[in-house]
């Protein structure tokens, strides 16, 4: 055939396939409307939950499954649906309209139960399911618990698609390996009969409180490892990226590479992703992570971990804001499997745990804490009295002797309380905190205004110390920076180093050097600190919150194990009060005892954990319209609200803080044991009638929030 009629015939041939597609009867996708498109032959309905938090649209809906997704819509992918449109919206029988959204197909069906017409699947985004039935459920029982959607939970557990991430294989997954040896888990009175449990197969459940030392990240991976011996799953949540690189670590010397996945912001996007589909795909068994990995989809999950519960890196600041130990408490129960709380400390909620026999206590006995934790010194208002030049300065000559020794063999850890602490009101003579005759709440006098209650906004004219009798009150008030810049002058030849927000260091060498560091962020020293000092002890006692013993007990703690034993000649210098529980608690390296005595404190005076408290916080007419309007259970009781701290632009904020500039109030809203449940779902109802009347101002709820005051 010649060239020419090549070219003659080519108009032809055009017209002849456009005719030929015009006449098709299987039209082409059309992924905005799918308009005429056949659905699929069977099941052609998905049931989708759409990433839409708004609570009264807390459920999910059904659109129809266009032939050509009908492979790849399977249950669990990513879908993209139209949402909003009229039921005025309709053409041949298919909704059309609404705005495009992402969502989650959880369900494929044969009939929907809308009797309406449908909208069809926009198109499915990935053929990857990234969300099981497990993983489905668990976040329904959060949402439920915490008075949230379940669209929000989903936004925690799953994490953002990375495509190049999916197109990527995982690794084929290794055999389990062999029941590992006890290590230092012989130091523990139930140790080893622990880990013998997890590697038949059984699910014991223990609060663990830990050895100081830095034994603990090996000791939970050879829980993990004995937990992957039995053929099932581990979970292991730390508070931050310091804390799961040495569990990392541990577990790459005990189990080796390839079997464990981190979990870490500090990865990246796209190979956090990476990590998580080898998890979600089976590749990798064990799984050690941040606040976000306590919904990691381990699969035949047989041991979920958390690692100081009391840190408040466990607490999600986003909706519905669940705290990571309540995350783990339902995995447990969901999954049948075994459960194991640790720190070096113990909060009540762990007391708790073991109180009801919901868990078994894990300790060690009094001989292998004597041999582990550090001698423990304190300094009081007589010392400092004798010592004018040290109450300037806030360290008394036992502080200044104890460096001094310490330098010799070592560095010395000085722990200064963060900046901003808020001060707090105490009895002048005996600094006890200053509460409410009628609900305990902590008094306050703002801008030295009359004395009023912080809970229940009750004034309190004619307040006296229920320990000693004494009227009179005292602010304590922090102020750490100039110690440090003190310990640097009467030290000039030993290096002073600095660990906090803006800089925090993992690690420091064992040579002499001063290392000056906020709760939270000391650094590990090779070989242990010779010595420490925990300063200004008043003013991390003397926060305005419910917690303020417990949680410098548990900082105090945590720097303190971090010294060494004493047997080495380890020593720590507690500023404070002798004679305060904490001080004791300390004293007597015994943090369950005083979390024992603090549960039953709380249990005599309904406080939480006993009892389960909302906070509901918004402008003052929004907050009361509320809570005339929630169906709240006959036996809530109401304490506010109150005002709450005014923020200013451009300051600093915390989650839970009103928009700078206005003025909000909080109530409290409190249940007795077992109307949990209840008072939540009542929460939630209220909050999504109002949302779908139109909202007004808005109104936030917090679920057992983690600083009450």
């Amino acid at each position: 055939m010649s060239s020419e009629n090549e070219k003659s015939d080519e108009p032809e041939q055009l017209a002849l396939i456009r005719e030929t597609v015009r006449t098709a009867k299987v039209p082409r996708a059309k992924p905005r409307t799918w308009r005429g498109a056949a659905l699929a032959k069977e099941l052609p309905v998905a049931r989708v939950v759409v990433n839409k938090g708004a609570l009264h649209l807390d459920q999910f809906f059904d659109y129809a499954v266009p032939e050509e997704l009908d492979e790849a819509a399977r249950p669990g992918v990513r879908v993209r649906v139209r949402f909003g449109a009229g039921a005025h919206q309709v053409k041949n029988g298919r909704r059309e309209g609404g705005r495009l959204i992402d969502g989650f197909l959880v369900e494929r069906r044969a009939t929907s139960d809308y009797s309406g017409p449908l909208a069809a699947l926009a198109d499915v985004v990935s053929p990857e399911p990234v969300l099981g039935p497990e993983q489905l459920g668990l976040a329904r029982a959060v949402a439920d618990r915490y008075a949230g959607s379940l669209a929000d939970v989903l936004q925690l557990a799953v994490p953002p698609r990375s495509a190049r991430a999916e197109g990527r294989p995982s690794p084929a997954p290794l055999p389990p390996p062999g029941p590992p040896e006890p290590g230092s888990w012989t130091r523990y009175e139930r140790g080893t009969a622990f880990l013998d449990s997890l590697a038949r197969g059984g699910a014991p459940r223990a609060v663990w409180n830990a050895l100081p030392g830095p034994y603990w990240a090996d000791e939970i991976a050879r829980a993990v490892a004995a937990t992957l011996a039995s053929g099932r799953g581990a979970l292991v949540v730390v508070p931050d990226g310091r804390a799961a690189a040495r569990v990392d670590a541990a577990l790459s010397d005990v189990l080796g590479e390839g079997r464990h996945a981190l979990l870490t912001a500090e990865a990246g996007p796209e190979k956090r992703y990476a990590q998580w589909l080898a998890v979600r795909r089976g590749a990798v068994r064990a799984v050690v992570g941040t606040r976000a990995a306590m919904f990691a989809p381990v699969r035949d999950l047989g041991l979920v971990v958390i690692w100081d519960d009391g840190d408040g890196s466990h607490s999600e600041p986003h909706a519905p804001q669940p705290h990571a130990r309540e995350v783990l408490i339902l995995r447990a129960g969901h999954d049948r499997c075994a459960f194991l709380l640790g720190g070096t400390s113990c909060t009540v909620e762990a007391a708790q745990l073991v109180e009801s026999g919901w868990a078994k206590a894990l300790t060690a006995g009094r001989d292998q804490v004597r041999k582990a934790a550090p001698l423990i010194r304190t300094v009081g208002d007589g010392d400092l009295a004798r010592d004018e030049a040290a109450r300037a300065a806030r360290l008394p000559s036992l502080a200044w002797q104890a460096v001094r020794e310490g330098l010799k063999t070592g560095p010395v850890l000085v722990q200064v309380p963060r900046r901003g602490y808020v001060p707090k009101l105490a009895c002048e003579r005996c600094r006890t905190p200053a509460r409410c005759r009628h609900c305990a709440g902590p008094l306050e006098a703002p801008e030295q205004q009359e004395l009023r209650c912080g809970w229940c906004g009750r004034g309190a004219p004619d307040w006296h110390c229920v320990a000693c009798g004494s009227n009179r009150l005292r602010a304590l008030i922090v102020g750490a920076r100039r110690t440090a810049e003190e310990l640097g002058r009467a030290f000039p030849a030993v290096p002073v180093r600095t660990s906090g927000r803006d800089h925090v260091l993992d690690s420091v060498p064992g040579r002499p050097a001063l290392v000056v560091s906020t709760p939270g962020a000391e650094p590990v020293a090779d070989g242990g600190y010779a010595a420490a000092l925990l300063l200004d002890g008043w003013a991390m006692l003397g926060r305005p919150d419910l917690r303020a013993g417990e949680e410098a007990l548990r900082r105090w703690i945590d720097a303190a194990s971090l010294v060494r034993g004493q047997a080495e000649g380890g020593t720590v210098v507690v500023v404070a009060e002798p004679t305060l529980r904490p001080v004791q608690a300390l004293v007597r390296w015994d943090p369950v005892g005083h979390a024992q005595r603090e549960l039953a404190e709380r249990a005599e005076l309904g406080f939480p954990p006993v009892s389960r408290m909302a906070a509901v916080s918004g402008p003052p007419e929004a907050v009361e319209g509320f809570l005339a309007a929630a169906g709240l259970p006959a036996d809530a009781e109401i304490l506010g609200p109150v005002p709450l701290p005014v923020v200013r632009p451009g300051g600093p904020r915390r989650p839970g803080d009103p928009p700078p500039g206005e003025q909000w109030d909080r109530a409290l809203v409190r249940v007795p044991p077992g109307s949990g449940a209840a008072l939540a779902a009542a929460l939630k109802q209220a909050r999504a009638a109002r949302m779908a009347r139109g909202g007004g101002e808005p109104v936030r709820i917090r679920v057992d929030p983690p600083d009450i005051g």
